[in-house]
C-alpha cells in the first residue's frame, strides 16, 4: 500500500490538465504493462485502457477512473503539493487513478474470475468531456463491456461509507455567457449613453428568479452566475460587459425552460436600457443516470467488500461526464466517503490516502459480483 500512496502523491505533485495527461497516462500504461495486462494508449487522445482476460466467458465489464486535474493553484501545505503553477488535483482524480491501479494489481495477481475486465483511465473529466471523446473513439466497440462502473471520493460521507442510487445521481451541466452590447461613454455623462454595467447587474438579479418563479418547485435545478467582466477605467462606461455561469438540472424539459427564459430576460432587460444581448448556452454534460440493476450490483459489491453502504437519498447537482458512458452502456456511479478533507475543488483539497484500500476493495468486489469470482 505504501507504493500506491507514494504514487498517488507523485501524481499530486505533477498534475496535468485535460488532454495533456501525457505523464500520467505513461505512468498508468507502464504500471499495467508491468502487471502483464494488455495496454492500449491514446484512446480519446490521452486515455488508456488495460484489458485483463481470464477463462472462457464472453462477459465483460469496464471500471473507470479519471486522470485530469483542475486549472487552479494548489494552496495546500503538504510536502507533495502541486509543483505546476495553476494546475492542481483538487478533485481527487489522482486518488481515483491509484485505486483502480491497485485493483488491477490485485486482479492480475489473483485472476480467479471468468471474463474480461477493461480498466478505463479517462482524460479530461473536468469540463472537457473526456468520456465522450473515448466513447466516440470506439471505446465500447474496441473493448466491449456489458456494464461500466465508476467511483468518486465524496467528502460529505464518512470515511469508507459508500452510496449510490438507481436513476439520477448527478445533474446535467450547462454553461452560459451573456454579452451586453451598445453602451460606451464617459462616466460623468451617463445621460449620453446606455449603461452596460447597470443593465448587466439587473440581468444578474433577473436570472436568479428563473428557478424560483418559472420552474415547478418539485423540479430541482440550480442557476448560478459565477463571473462578471466589464470596464477598463474608473471614469468610463464600457461598450460591453459579459456575465457567465452554470445551470444544473436533471430533466431536459427543465433545461429547455431555463434556456428559453434566460434568452427572453436577456433580450428584455437589455432592451429596457437601449442595449442588446448575445446569449451562448452550452449543454456540455448530460445527467448521470444509473441503471437500476447495476446500481444494485454496486451496493452488493460494497456489502461483499465489507463496506458500510446504503442507497443515496437524493442525487447531487454537481455533474460528471461519466454520463456519456452511461448513455452508451448500463452502469453505475458510486460515492465513496472520504471524510477528513476539504470540499472538492477547494484550493487546499488533498485526496485522503486512507481511502485507497476502500476503493480497491470495491473495484475488486464489482468484478466478483459480475464475473463470478469464487471467494
Amino acid at each position: 500500500m505504501s507504493q500506491l500512496v507514494a504514487l498517488r502523491r507523485d501524481l499530486h505533485i505533477h498534475p496535468e490538465l485535460a488532454y495533456n495527461e501525457h505523464r500520467t497516462a505513461a505512468i498508468v500504461a507502464e504500471f499495467l504493462e508491468d502487471l502483464g495486462i494488455e495496454v492500449h494508449r491514446g484512446i480519446g487522445k490521452t486515455g488508456v485502457v488495460g484489458v485483463l482476460k481470464r477463462g472462457s466467458s464472453t462477459r465483460a465489464i469496464g471500471l473507470r477512473a479519471d486522470m485530469d486535474a483542475l486549472p487552479m493553484n494548489d494552496l495546500g501545505s503538504q510536502p507533495w503539493k502541486s509543483q505546476t503553477a495553476g494546475v492542481c488535483h483538487a478533485c481527487g482524480h489522482d486518488g481515483h487513478t491509484v485505486m483502480l491501479l491497485g485493483a488491477a494489481a490485485q486482479l492480475a495477481a489473483n485472476p480467479d474470475f471468468d471474463g474480461t475486465v477493461n480498466f478505463i483511465f479517462q482524460p479530461a473529466e473536468e469540463g472537457q468531456a473526456g468520456a465522450k471523446a473515448m466513447t466516440e473513439d470506439g471505446l465500447f466497440t474496441r473493448f466491449p463491456c456489458d456494464a461500466v462502473y465508476a467511483i468518486h471520493n465524496w467528502p460529505q460521507l464518512p470515511l469508507g461509507v459508500v452510496q449510490t442510487r438507481p436513476g439520477p445521481i448527478m445533474a446535467a451541466g450547462d454553461a452560459f455567457s451573456i454579452t451586453v452590447h451598445g453602451g460606451g461613454g464617459h462616466a460623468a455623462q451617463p445621460q449620453l449613453t446606455p449603461d452596460t454595467l447597470l443593465a448587466t447587474s439587473e440581468l444578474v438579479v433577473a436570472l436568479h428568479t428563473i428557478v424560483s418563479r418559472n420552474l415547478d418547485p418539485c423540479d430541482p435545478a440550480v442557476l448560478t452566475v459565477t463571473r462578471i467582466n466589464g470596464g477598463f477605467s474608473h471614469n468610463m462606461i464600457p461598450a460591453e460587459a459579459t456575465l457567465s455561469g452554470t445551470v444544473r438540472a436533471f430533466d431536459s424539459a427543465v433545461q429547455d425552460t431555463i434556456e428559453r427564459r434566460m434568452r427572453e430576460l436577456a433580450a428584455s432587460v437589455t432592451a429596457a436600457h437601449g442595449l442588446t444581448a448575445t446569449v451562448k448556452y452550452e449543454r456540455y454534460y448530460p445527467a448521470t443516470i444509473n441503471s437500476a440493476e447495476e446500481a444494485a450490483v454496486a451496493l452488493r459489491a460494497a456489502r461483499r467488500a465489507g463496506l458500510e453502504h446504503g442507497e443515496a437519498v437524493k442525487p447531487a447537482l454537481t455533474s460528471e461526464d461519466f454520463s456519456f458512458m452511461l448513455q452508451a452502456k448500463p452502469g453505475a456511479y458510486l460515492w465513496l466517503g472520504s471524510a477528513d478533507s476539504r470540499p472538492l475543488h477547494h484550493s487546499e483539497y488533498d485526496f485522503n490516502d486512507a481511502l485507497i484500500p476502500y476503493g480497491i476493495r470495491w473495484f475488486r468486489a464489482v468484478v466478483q459480483e459480475t464475473l463470478g469470482v469464487k471467494i
